[in-house]
């Protein structure tokens, strides 16, 4: 088997990669409006319908999880073939939460709840979506390299919406209806635009057989053939992993306002920071670390992520004038973490899976994802009161346990499957 490392890629191969232009236009577009009304969800239904936090946050939660009972359905869809056609159907479905959002009456959650639900059902639908997409046009690390540029330019995208939002919040309830207008068609626009790239895949092709390799040439499984692979380690491990994504934007700012008792703009300025390395450093770290097998590379980053836990130990508990900035200058580390972490999850996914299965991997995978990212909040928040040791302690303690089952997963094939046919 041939070993390929990528050293250096150019901007147009990412874009060719990534399936033209277009594609690459609708992604901005539709990070844009998910950067101009995902933030502030919560706000619009405090302040435009009037329904109380409580009542509101649970409204989103729910909508989130129940949303991830779709992703099955869309890995089903994947593996008849689709591909640009899911992409564009998960933006569309977001314009309809949109719709929906701006219908809702005033003191009514239910009507907020459905909105939040269609959200969360395209939100939730996007990454496997694309992914497979990605992963139809481009092959072995080329494939690694696009789907980082991709997380690289929805990370630009979201911050830019998430700035202009802010900016335009003095406006009030007005502004915000506003803002989710905007974001409906952005959705569809991006979703016009993807939809036109007509990209499907044959149900029954054959798995591309790129191999991720160690330093001394040796294969670690990625892109075996045969049926669909178990992966219950690393779909385990993905959940304690995916909890490093609400760091920035739940655990640091609650640690600094309520036990270090330091200002806001601390919060804001490690959230800022976060976003501007991410889209830096995703795509020159990931074909960085690409002569490395991408199993290993998972592993790294959670000891990397677990270093930084650790970090943010020692850091919180200098109290005073000081714990504000250390926490700031561990959470860089924290963000290259973030960054090993998603540069080479979805790529070792991708990898693994043969064609013939590939949405029903990837679906699989988004729903330890989603799992994940649903259950941190409230995992986050439960430990915070018992101090900074239960929290750090606990997530470095799991990360590290991830880490290691990762590394030592074996990659067994699941027992054989009838081949899907052939179709357009």
């Amino acid at each position: 088997m041939t070993t390929r490392t990528v050293t250096s890629i150019r901007p147009r191969a990412l874009v060719r990669a990534s399936g033209g232009p277009r594609y690459a236009v609708a992604l901005a577009v539709d990070a844009l409006g998910t950067g101009l009304l995902r933030p502030f969800l919560l706000l619009y239904g405090v302040m435009v319908l009037r329904l109380s936090a409580p009542a509101t946050g649970i409204a989103m939660t729910v909508g989130v999880v129940v949303g991830l009972l779709c992703i099955p359905a869309v890995g089903r869809w994947l593996d008849r073939g689709a591909r640009s056609t899911v992409v564009a159907a998960s933006m569309l479905v977001r314009a309809l939460g949109v719709v929906l959002l701006l219908a809702a009456p005033a003191g009514h959650v239910w009507p907020f709840a459905a909105a939040a639900l269609v959200l969360g059902a395209g939100n939730q639908a996007w990454p496997a979506a694309h992914a497979a997409l990605v992963a139809t046009v481009a092959h072995g690390r080329e494939r690694d390299a696009t789907l980082a540029a991709g997380r690289a330019l929805r990370n630009a995208g979201l911050g830019v919406g998430a700035l202009l939002a802010t900016a335009c919040l003095a406006g009030g309830a007005a502004a915000l209806q506003a803002l989710a207008a905007v974001t409906g068609l952005a959705y569809l626009t991006a979703a016009a635009l993807a939809r036109s790239v007509h990209l499907r895949a044959r149900p029954a092709a054959p798995p591309d057989g790129d191999g991720a390799t160690d330093g001394d040439g040796t294969t670690d499984g990625d892109g075996a053939g045969g049926p669909a692979p178990r992966m219950r380690a690393l779909l385990a491990a993905n959940v304690v992993y995916v909890f490093c994504l609400n760091v920035p934007e739940i655990a640091l700012p609650l640690v600094l306002v309520t036990q270090l008792h330091a200002s806001p703009v601390w919060s804001a300025a490690i959230f800022v920071t976060n976003t501007v390395l991410v889209v830096a450093l995703q795509v020159p770290l990931t074909v960085l670390l690409s002569r490395f097998a991408r199993r290993t590379v998972l592993a790294l980053a959670g000891v990397v992520l677990a270093a930084s836990y650790l970090g943010f130990l020692a850091a919180t508990s200098l109290g005073g004038g000081w714990g504000a900035p250390a926490v700031a200058a561990v959470s860089v580390v924290c963000t290259l973490g973030e960054i090993v972490y998603a540069g080479s999850a979805t790529a070792l996914v991708t990898a693994l899976a043969p064609a013939p299965v590939l949405g029903r991997t990837l679906a699989r995978f988004e729903l330890s994802t989603g799992f994940g990212l649903a259950v941190s909040p409230a995992a986050i928040t439960a430990l915070a009161p018992h101090g900074p040791t239960a929290l750090w302690g606990g997530l470095a303690a799991a990360t590290l346990l991830s880490a290691s089952a990762v590394a030592t997963e074996k990659d067994r094939p699941a027992p054989p499957k009838t081949r899907a046919g052939t179709g357009g």
